[in-house]
């Protein structure tokens, strides 16, 4: 499978959108995504994520489901890799500061103890 880097922005949406509901047809993600292109538009940008590897489909009928091939942990650790290189340098720590400054009345004790475990665990991996 090629990088989160290789989708379009509307190649991302419609990822989104198949990854949240585990499986979508072309109607299912037209009424999903923001400002959707025409149902043939949405159906080639569909094929074309099949030819990149990300997407699989099934025939249900007169219809096709499409499926992601790639578990969404997975398209998680490519989406924070390419957004680690872009925006932050490759630097973790810029990340995490980010995340906490802009979460900062979202934590709770728990969550700081377990980010703060989670740390702990990453040292001793030596990650």
């Amino acid at each position: 499978m090629k990088s989160e880097k290789s989708l379009s922005r509307r190649e991302r949406q419609i990822m989104d959108v198949i990854y949240e509901m585990k499986e979508a047809t072309v109607s299912q993600v037209l009424e999903r995504i923001p400002d959707p292109p025409g149902y043939s538009a949405v159906r080639a940008l569909l094929r074309v994520l099949e030819r990149k590897g990300h997407l699989s489909h099934v025939q249900d009928g007169p219809r096709y489901m499409f499926r992601p091939l790639v578990a969404k942990d997975k398209a998680r650790r490519n989406a924070l890799s390419h957004l680690l290189r872009t925006f932050f340098e490759d630097s973790p720590e810029s990340v995490v500061a980010a995340l906490l400054d802009i979460s900062e009345d979202n934590l709770s004790e728990d969550d700081y103890r377990r980010l703060t475990e989670l740390i702990e665990k990453a040292r001793q991996e030596g990650r």
